[in-house]
């Protein structure tokens, strides 16, 4: 039995199929071409939405639009792998009308627009809002690091520096004391000559002063480490406890379909501080009188929780367990027993701490609990501190409103259980089945651009696999028009 087989390549037809036979009413690109031709390029602010009236034309920046909008779709995100796609996809030959922009127009383009690229995105989630793909009721924040085009090579820290340092003047000594040295051990051995031994301390030299340099910089800005290659990038932990030149980015993640209400990148390690910037953000975004925000307890900080629940955000973020330095675990914090009425605390030991000052710590206000003298005539003070003044507790003067979060917290385990699940699933798609574990640009704003291109190519990925392509056609056809 004979194989299937194709159609002889040199064989010419009287009616030539057009492209578009080859494009399914369910492709995907069909979404790209009918969301971009929906959107207000001049409003949104990019560059070139006029044609030129003299001069060179220029490439429309919708079909430059739908070229990144394809790629990131597609796991493609050099222009120069951009470039070759543009030459050979099927797929882009119909979304560019055979158009083959090369590499720097395309790496322009982002560079550009990025203001306008962020406004795609909100224009892209207006439209998941509108068409109800969001609960607007449990919103989910986390963060993750994404490595950022800087080697733990290029990145320098006080301590590396002098590292350095030290090393370059012992070489420079060594080969000082090669050239005032005449004596060969062995015949067979290359003694670099005088004139290659001043080039090598000259480039020693060069590189010493380049060190010297990156500290007077540190300095100035009050920093404590520098990146040469990625200036805003920052050794930050990142893969099981791994260290890494990164970036961290922040996520808020409606409940619903696990669709990207909001991201943002910080060259900050630490996700602390940043829970009510993105609550209010998603909030803003989704339009809504109030919502519910799950968070782990990196988030946990007195100023971010306060905000939040002024601005009607209800938090669920678990309290982090502070077992302070005590001998002895009977007489940690959570032993001691606070009476409201008296504003008193009573210690394991029977003993009374009463209010003292007030203190003022990053912006947060404690009141001050002790009894010095008890303290000093207890004979379980050895087991309880080591302080000779005796046990100091410090209490948060919000303490009670976050008492009532830590209480809806344990009261609430089945959603917050939720939160993984919920703002995982992004990073899971982005970073582990995309392969988007890492920026390609360079400098915090436009590792900003390149963030909001993931999540944008990961909502609309979602948006299709839950509406279909025909209905999202369906929808958006009257805007195109």
């Amino acid at each position: 039995m004979a194989y299937i087989m194709g159609e002889d390549r040199s064989q010419i037809t009287l009616f030539p199929e057009a492209v578009d036979d080859y494009i399914t009413s369910d492709n995907p690109v069909r979404v790209i071409e009918v969301f971009v031709n929906s959107l207000n390029m001049h409003e949104l602010g990019f560059l070139r939405t006029d044609p030129n009236v003299i001069g060179r034309p220029a490439y429309d920046p919708r079909d430059l639009l739908k070229l990144y909008l394809y790629g990131y779709m597609n796991r493609i995100r050099s222009s120069r792998k951009l470039e070759t796609e543009a030459g050979r996809n099927l797929e882009l030959f119909w979304l560019l009308r055979k158009l083959k922009p090369d590499f720097k127009t395309i790496a322009d383009f982002r560079k550009d627009n990025p203001e306008a690229l962020k406004g795609v995105f909100k224009q892209f989630n207006m439209l998941c809002k509108d068409w109800d793909l969001y609960g607007k009721q449990v919103v989910a924040v986390d963060g993750s690091k994404f490595r950022a085009s800087n080697s733990k090579r290029n990145n320098f820290n006080e301590k590396k520096i002098k590292r350095q340092l030290k090393y370059i003047d012992e070489k420079i000594e060594t080969y000082l004391n090669e050239l005032d040295s005449n004596d060969v051990d062995e015949a067979d051995i290359h003694v670099p000559s005088e004139e290659e031994i001043k080039k090598r301390i000259e480039e020693l030299k060069n590189r010493r002063t380049e060190y010297m340099k990156m500290q007077e910089e540190m300095a100035a800005a009050g920093a404590k480490e520098i990146s040469t290659t990625d200036p805003d990038a920052r050794l930050m932990a990142a893969n099981n406890f791994g260290v890494e030149v990164s970036y961290n980015v922040q996520t808020a993640v409606d409940q619903k379909h696990k669709l990207v209400v909001d991201s943002e990148v910080i060259n900050n390690p630490a996700d602390q501080g940043q829970l009510s910037n993105m609550a209010k953000k998603a909030k803003e975004v989704l339009e809504a009188e109030g919502i519910e925000v799950l968070a782990d307890k990196g988030y946990y900080a007195t100023k971010d929780l306060i905000e939040c629940e002024t601005n009607g955000i209800r938090t669920y973020v678990p309290k982090p367990r502070v077992t302070g330095n005590v001998a002895n675990t009977d007489f940690q914090l959570d032993k001691f027993k606070y009476d409201k009425e008296q504003d008193i605390y009573i210690c394991p030991a029977g003993q009374t701490l009463h209010p003292g000052r007030i203190r003022e710590e990053k912006g947060v206000k404690y009141q001050v609990y002790k009894n010095s003298r008890a303290c000093k005539q207890c004979d379980l003070k050895d087991q309880c501190s080591k302080s000779s003044r005796g046990r100091t507790i410090h209490r948060n003067l919000e303490q009670e409103r976050l008492d009532e979060i830590d209480r809806r917290t344990k009261e609430n385990k089945e959603l917050y259980l939720q939160r993984q699940m919920i703002v995982e699933h992004p990073f899971g798609t982005v970073k582990r089945i995309w392969g988007y574990s890492y920026f390609l640009t360079r400098g915090l704003e436009s590792v900003k651009t390149e963030n909001k291109l993931h999540f944008l190519a990961y909502n609309m990925r979602r948006v299709i696999n839950i509406l279909g392509v025909e209905e999202i056609v369906r929808r958006l056809a009257p805007a195109q028009a």
